[in-house]
């Protein structure tokens, strides 16, 4: 399918501002730039309620943002997901999201909790995976008080959000004391040393290019460690057998496309339960720009479907 043309008339419009290339960003600079692409979300929705609260991260205590969807009781025990934001590990927060995690919450029918994790170079890696699966692990010993059914618990994120969930159900996996039902992962950064098809097509000029991939990926890891690390490319693991169910949606314009579905395959090819979904003419993002990509919007309520269909 050609790319559809709101998502072209986005892309002219931002290649006619000259954007400087994300090599020579500061890191303040990446952050404001995501906020700005955030903006374009369009309206924010109603949700029954919103809460901050904190749990204890690998360090010292995170912020959660906890979003209880529409016609729902707040004290209900519902089906949740425990979200973490994308950013390229550098950027992004609960404010950059929250748009993302409202519509979340009312399509999947879920409590959606949002974790502010630490970020690069602030805190490299692998402070934001111990933040990831220190809170997924209180949050899941602890469910009356978020008001969360223990058995049905997903762990989500969207782009270097994503790569965090699946490294997360990759180490509970092996680890008995965490359950997760479900994960959730929308246009994953996978593979951070892959040579796909979509990474050469769509290297330039469609949102996320390799050039921002390289400048975050500078800023995350400190020195010596390899990208490759399954930790960092949680394709590369060695066995996914036995994580949880798997729900994942890429872009069709997105470098990152083929690593997503390469995932979904080889979760398939291990048995696990996987849904699966390319969304046609789409770029990164595409789900925050509901202002400028009019698609976004009904793409959204299908994910939510989608994230239902992982709980039964």
């Amino acid at each position: 399918m050609p790319l559809d043309p709101s998502a072209r008339k986005f892309l002219g419009a931002l290649a006619a501002t000259n954007p400087p290339s994300a090599r020579s960003l500061t890191v303040s600079e990446r952050r404001r730039a995501l906020q700005n692409l955030m903006g374009f979300f369009g309206p924010v929705e109603e949700v029954a309620r919103v809460q901050e609260q904190t749990v204890p991260g690998a360090e010292d205590p995170r912020a959660v943002r906890i979003y209880t969807p529409l016609g729902a009781a707040s004290a209900a025990a519902l089906p949740a997901m425990i979200f973490f934001h994308g950013g390229g590990l550098v950027a992004g927060g609960l404010d950059s999201h929250d748009g993302v995690c409202r519509s979340l919450a009312n399509a999947s029918a879920c409590r959606i909790i949002a974790l502010d994790y630490r970020l690069a170079p602030e805190h490299q890696f692998p402070a934001a995976i111990a933040d990831c699966y220190a809170a997924t692990q209180w949050i899941a010993a602890h469910p009356a008080e978020f008001g969360v059914d223990a058995k049905q618990i997903i762990v989500g994120g969207d782009s270097a959000g994503a790569t965090l969930a699946a490294v997360v159900c990759q180490m509970a996996s092996q680890r008995p004391e965490l359950k997760i039902a479900a994960q959730f992962l929308l246009c994953p950064i996978m593979d951070f040393c892959a040579q796909t098809d979509s990474r050469r097509a769509f290297a330039e000029g469609y949102l996320v290019d390799m050039a921002t991939l390289e400048h975050d990926l500078m800023h995350y890891l400190p020195a010596g460690v390899d990208p490759a690390d399954p930790r960092v490319s949680p394709l590369r693991a060695p066995d996914v057998r036995g994580v949880p169910a798997a729900c994942i949606h890429t872009a069709e314009f997105d470098p990152l496309r083929d690593e997503g579905k390469a995932y979904a395959d080889r979760l398939a090819q291990a048995g696990v339960r996987t849904r699966y979904f390319c969304h046609p003419g789409m770029i990164h993002l595409f789900y925050g720009m509901g202002a400028v990509i009019p698609y976004a919007r009904s793409a959204r309520a299908q994910i939510g479907s989608d994230i239902r269909s992982m709980l039964t």
